[in-house]
């Protein structure tokens, strides 16, 4: 019986990943990943390839959950699944993992860094304040769901921070910014009308987190929507009651104005 290794490689390029990852890539017999979930921002399949001596198979969406390439693989070799971020912090993967223990196959993790961790990090605001994350999809015809627009608030309602994902296009190379995503949240607000999004909503925009130039700026919704935040990839946090350390966390490290101290 094989096994399949499931190795996230952190949140900006190929130099996350750890040397337990290292070491498992380089002992195995097949190696795969995709980018429809998530993809690392300042890293390719070629400096992955060259970092570790390894050969690399990009899979997608049909070929990971239909096909289950990995899985047929992983019947009788070492398989390692590559994931952006941490391995089980999105569902296809946990999916995945649940179906190869299913048919008998032994699975494994190798944790990485997430921005799910990552991203308060950054900015200087309590990880265990953040309520349920909510996801911005792209839409040609500006018809977005209301659902993110509804998990905010809820979280807002109980006091808690919102961690916002962007959406991505792996095929297109396409990522929503941290502006695009701003405005969306304003036009589910002036759909919805129930003051979740309102002018004096603290947010703050993230890019490249984990990189070694991240770009961050945090304030009212003008102030986040009018700043360049540069390459992807990006998110937003919509942040819940906040404890004065927090205040002077996004003051001092992100750069928001003065004036949410008075507001709080």
């Amino acid at each position: 019986m094989g096994e399949l290794i499931f190795i996230g490689m952190g949140i900006y390029d190929e130099k996350d990943i750890s040397v337990r990852g290292k070491e498992e890539l380089k002992e195995a017999d097949a190696v795969y990943c995709e980018f429809y979930t998530c993809s690392l921002a300042g890293s390719s399949i070629s400096n992955i390839e060259r970092e570790y001596g390894v050969r690399v198979t990009v899979l997608n969406r049909d070929q990971v959950e239909r096909e289950e390439i990995p899985l047929k693989e992983a019947i009788h070799k070492k398989v390692v699944f590559l994931t952006a971020g941490d391995p089980m912090a999105a569902t296809t993967h946990v999916d995945l993992r649940l179906r190869a223990e299913a048919k008998g196959i032994k699975t494994r993790l190798i944790h990485s860094s997430s921005i799910f961790s990552a991203a308060p990090s950054l900015i200087g605001v309590q990880h265990y304040k953040f309520g349920k994350a909510v996801t911005l999809p792209f839409s040609s015809d500006r018809e977005y769901p209301v659902s993110p627009y509804k998990g905010i608030k809820g979280n807002l309602e109980r006091g808690l921070h919102t961690l916002v994902l962007l959406d991505i296009n792996g095929e297109e190379q396409k990522f929503m910014t941290v502006n695009q995503g701003v405005e969306v949240l304003l036009a589910l607000e002036e759909k919805m009308g129930e003051g979740v999004i309102t002018d004096s909503t603290v947010m703050a925009g993230l890019a490249r987190v984990g990189s070694r130039e991240p770009e961050v700026k945090a304030g009212y919704p003008r102030d986040v929507l009018e700043h360049d935040f540069g390459e992807g990839l990006h998110c937003i946090i919509v942040l819940g009651e906040l404890h004065f350390m927090e205040i002077d966390s996004l003051i001092a490290l992100a750069r928001a104005p003065q004036e949410i101290a008075r507001d709080d």
